[in-house]
C-alpha cells in the first residue's frame, strides 16, 4: 500500500504552451487593442502631409500675388514711358514748327495772308491743333513769370499790377507742357502811385474841394 504525501496533488501533465485562464478569457477584442494607436499614427502622418501641403500652397499664393503685382507695376511703368515718350516727340517736332507759325500770324496780321498761302496756313495750324498745340497770352493778362517771358518793361498809371500790354511772340503748351513761353510787354503801376480804386474812396471820404 502506497502511501501518499499529505499537502501535494499531482498535476496533470499538459503542454508548456497552454493558455492561461486570463489568456483564455480574452476576447477578439482584447487581442486588437493596439490597433488604435496605429491609426492614431496614421492620422498625425496625414496631417503633417496636409499642413506641409497648405503651407507649401500658401508659399506659392504669395509668390504668384506679388508677381501680378511686380507685373501691374511693370505695365503702369511701361505705359507711363510711352506717353512720356510720345510727348516728348511731339513737341520736339511741334517746337521746329513755331517758327514757321510765328510766320503765318506775322502775315495774318499784315494781311497778307491771303490765296492759297492761307489755305495751307490753316491746314497747318488745324494740324498741330489736333497734335495738341495750344497758343496763349493775350494783352491786359497779368504778368506770370512761369508762361511769360518780359522782353519790354514800363510803367502806365492805369494798371494796379503787373500786366502784360502787348504779346510780341505768342505762347505755345502742349497739355501741362509750356514748350515755349509768350514773350511780352509788360507794364507797371507807376511807382508811389495810388490804385485807382483806393485813389476814388479817398476822394469820397474828403467830401471833395472845399466850399467858399
Amino acid at each position: 500500500m502506497t502511501e501518499e504525501t499529505p499537502g501535494f496533488e499531482e498535476k496533470p501533465e499538459g503542454p508548456s504552451n497552454a493558455e492561461t485562464p486570463e489568456e483564455q478569457g480574452a476576447g477578439p477584442a482584447d487581442k486588437a487593442g493596439p490597433a488604435p494607436a496605429g491609426e492614431e499614427l496614421v492620422e498625425v502622418g496625414l496631417q503633417a502631409q496636409l499642413d506641409q501641403a497648405q503651407a507649401a500652397l500658401n508659399e506659392r499664393t504669395a509668390d504668384l500675388q506679388r508677381l501680378q503685382a511686380e507685373y501691374q507695376n511693370y505695365r503702369r511703368r511701361v505705359e507711363r514711358d510711352r506717353v512720356q515718350v510720345k510727348e516728348v516727340a511731339v513737341a520736339n517736332l511741334l517746337s521746329e514748327l513755331l517758327p514757321t507759325l510765328d510766320d503765318i500770324g506775322r502775315a495774318r496780321d499784315h494781311g497778307e495772308l491771303v490765296g492759297g498761302f492761307k489755305s495751307v496756313a490753316e491746314s497747318l495750324e488745324t494740324v498741330v491743333a489736333k497734335m495738341g498745340l495750344q497758343q496763349f497770352g493775350k494783352e491786359g493778362e497779368p504778368f506770370d513769370p512761369l508762361i511769360h517771358e518780359a522782353l519790354m518793361h514800363s510803367y502806365a498809371p492805369d494798371v494796379t499790377e503787373t500786366t502784360c500790354v502787348q504779346i510780341l511772340q505768342p505762347g505755345y503748351r502742349i497739355g501741362e507742357r509750356t514748350i515755349r513761353p509768350a514773350r511780352v510787354a509788360v507794364a507797371e503801376p507807376q511807382p508811389g502811385a495810388q490804385p485807382k480804386a483806393e485813389a476814388d474812396d479817398d476822394a469820397e471820404e474828403s467830401g471833395g474841394p472845399d466850399e467858399g
